[in-house]
Order: structure tokens, then sequence, then C-alpha cells
């Protein structure tokens, strides 16, 4: 394998898990130590990536970083669990919902799983990966077309026309970053547009964010913070974040500090794709 392409691999699984170890990395390439560290210091000039002791790790974020899935669904885990139990809890039968994709509205999709007679749209491949093993029978999941991105969103002009048929009760969507001048945002941009097309479509829009969120900005906007007409988030977020989207969304609604609704009876798993 030339150097070129031992550094493209390195920087794809820094991007898609957040960091590497040196030793992790000799054994997967079958290189010596020294040549990996080689590859880490010219992938460092570039500003691809940090180096660390034993290794790397995804450079400190800026508007257009874009980690992938892998790299997000181990942080926060906690929150992101109380903020989806919570928000299953808004979820009706007899309502067609868009979810987004993200590791929060992954966990949400768990979280809301068990009730029945929804009918959900995504366009997120994890998203409709966990209704399709764990939905109640009576549930239909509809997955849009698309490019895939690396939160593993299918975006794009064909996921946008899929959507702009529908009429949707309410969307529940994942943010990159939530702030009180820039409002909900994405580092991606046609991610963006096709979670801007989700938001069109329904009465209502629900934004899952945890409180590492707070305070971060991204490329690109998706929508005020006025659009929310509920937020749900944990409680780690500070009392400055709390009265700024207090004033801002419709209600902001803080995980595991009220009474949680006892969850829906569960059913037979089945969707329909």
């Amino acid at each position: 394998m030339l150097a070129a392409q031992r550094q493209s691999w390195i920087l794809e699984e820094v991007r898609r898990i957040g960091g590497v170890r040196v030793s992790d990395l000799t054994q997967a390439l079958g290189v010596s130590d020294m040549t990996v560290r080689r590859d880490l210091d010219t992938l460092a000039r570039k500003g691809l990536i940090e180096k660390v002791h034993g290794g790397a790790t995804a450079r400190h974020p800026g508007s257009t970083d874009e980690p992938g899935f892998e790299a997000k669904v181990g942080r926060e885990r906690a929150a992101k669990d109380a903020i989806a139990r919570r928000a299953a809890e808004l979820v009706r039968p007899g309502t067609a919902i868009g979810v987004t994709a993200g590791t929060t509205t992954h966990a949400f999709a768990r979280a809301m799983a068990r009730v029945p007679d929804v009918t959900v749209v995504t366009n997120s491949l994890r998203v409709a990966e966990v209704l399709h093993t764990h939905a109640v029978a009576s549930q239909t999941v509809i997955l849009t077309g698309g490019v895939r991105t690396p939160s593993d969103a299918l975006v794009g002009p064909v996921a946008i026309q899929s959507i702009r048929a529908l009429h949707l009760d309410c969307v529940f969507m994942g943010v990159h970053g939530m702030d009180e001048v820039a409002g909900f945002t994405s580092p991606n941009l046609m991610e963006a547009e096709t979670n801007r097309a989700l938001m069109s479509t329904a009465r209502r829009l629900i934004v899952l964010a945890d409180h590492t969120k707070w305070g971060v900005v991204g490329l690109c906007a998706i929508a005020g913070l006025e659009g929310a007409a509920a937020l749900v988030t944990d409680s780690g977020l500070g009392q400055d974040g709390r009265t700024a989207l207090a004033d801002r969304v419709g209600e902001l609604i803080v995980a595991g500090e009220e009474e949680e609704q006892p969850a829906m009876p569960e059913q037979n798993a089945h969707a329909v794709f």
C-alpha cells in the first residue's frame, strides 16, 4: 500500500470512530510503528488530525467537521437515552412522524419502537434498521432514498423529492449544534437542506439535543430556535442555555426532571420499506 493510500485509510478511520492507536494501525496495515508515526505526522501537518500520546484523534471541531456515526454514538449515551425515552412519550398512535438522522434520534427510534399504529418516515439508515428489527407489527417505516452522509443520513434531490409529497404530523430532528444566534445547524449542506424539506411537511417540529450541542455552530442553518414547537434536552444543560432556549422554543423539556409516562405495551415487530 502506498503512503497516500495508508494515510487516506487512517484519516477515514479517525473520522469514523473518532480516534486511532498506533498499535492498532500497525496490525491493520501490516507496517512498522515508525511508518505509522510518519503517516500521522503527515496528516497532522496538514491539519487533518490531532496527534496524541499513542495515536491520533479527530481535529478540534470546526463548522464543517462531521464525525461519523460510530464516532458519535458512544458520546453522552446516558443523556441521549434519557432524551429518547422522554421524546417517545410525545409520539401518539395513529400519527405519521418524520425522524432525521443522528445518534440521539437513533436512541429515540429504540424508545418509540413499541408505540403502535405509527407511520415513520426517515432518511436515516440507522433509524430504519432499528425499527425494522424492533418495531411493533402495526408500525410502518418508509425509508427515503438519497446520497449517504458520514452520519448515515440519506440526503440530496432524491430524498427531497420523496419527502415533499408527504404530510406529517410531527418531525423529530437531531441537530449538530444549537445556538442563541445561529439557531439549529448542521455541518453538511445537503443534510440541512433535506432536514428543512422534512420540516416543511410537518405540523410540529420537535428537536432532540443533549447539553453538549448548546453553543455549537455548524456551517449551515436548519431553522431558528423559534421553529421548534418543543426541544427535548437533558439535565446537563446549564442555566444560561435553559434561559435562552425557554425564551425561544415553544416548550423546553428537560428529560429526567419531570415524571415519565408509562411505556406502551409491547407487540410483535414488523416494518415495511
